[in-house]
């Protein structure tokens, strides 16, 4: 099974950009995206043509042309949660889990700290609650949590590490929750296939030449429960791919019924 996760900073920006020929190119059976900063009624005709064959499922922000997450998935999955189930944390889109019959998929697009840390601590807040969501989930049966998740977890994970310590998405506090997070039955897909991997990034600054210079970060992800980590064949970065400041994301896994 191969799974793809993407931030296309606007769906309909990056349709214009290369989005469509990747998606068909890529072949996913499940593709999530984040930041599609649109309204399920802005689909044009030719987004509807391209996801044909896929069960689409649409969480918009109250705030047009702000935030959101989608999945589009081949497998009609048994059930659909749209966020948390908790009506102030609701409001941007940024929730979305499916229920397959081998485990729970769940797309997020995790709050911004912003530059001046003034949503750090809304942050911490959610940051507590998708941990237990999550776990919540993992009593049922396994996890997969994708997205960008909007921080890099270690030194390795970022080309400037000393210079943006203290940052947004770089923060002390940002980082010890993604350990807290792992630490309690849950991996780092591509740090489980890649320990030791470096300059692999999945998001650049649109300052000039930063992305030709791979002067990026590594905050999108693949984490899985533990207990899966056996069903993992690979995972991948394309930083080949353009259309957005962010590069999509693979995982692929094996297994019965996958």
């Amino acid at each position: 099974m191969k799974l793809i996760s993407w931030n296309v900073n606007g769906l309909r920006a990056a349709a214009n950009k290369g989005f469509a020929e990747f998606f068909e190119q890529i072949d996913a059976d499940i593709f999530c995206i984040q930041e599609t900063k649109m309204q399920l009624e802005q689909l044009d005709i030719f987004t509807e043509m391209m996801l044909k064959n896929y069960y689409q499922y649409w969480n918009s922000a109250e705030k047009k042309g702000y935030s959101g997450t989608a999945i589009f998935s081949k497998k009609e999955p048994i059930s659909v949660k749209y966020g948390l189930g908790i009506e102030e944390h609701d409001k941007e889109g940024r929730l979305i889990t499916l229920e397959y019959e081998e485990f729970y998929l769940v797309n997020c697009y995790t709050p911004n700290s912003k530059r001046t840390l003034e949503r750090l601590s809304y942050r911490m807040i959610w940051e507590d609650l998708i941990r237990k969501y999550l776990k919540d989930l993992d009593k049922t049966k396994p996890v997969i949590y994708c997205g960008d998740l909007n921080v890099a977890h270690k030194e390795i994970d970022l080309k400037n590490d000393k210079e943006n310590h203290g940052n947004s998405g770089f923060t002390d506090e940002e980082r010890n929750k993604m350990t807290e997070l792992l630490n309690q039955g849950f991996l780092d897909t591509f740090r489980y296939k890649y320990p030791d991997k470096d300059d692999s990034y999945t998001w650049w600054s649109y300052m000039s030449n930063v992305r030709t210079k791979n002067i990026g970060w590594r905050i999108d992800y693949f984490i899985v429960s533990d207990r899966m980590k056996d069903t993992i064949k690979d995972a991948k970065i394309h930083p080949e791919i353009f259309g957005s400041d962010h590069c999509p994301i693979e995982l692929q896994i094996t297994g019965k019924n996958l």
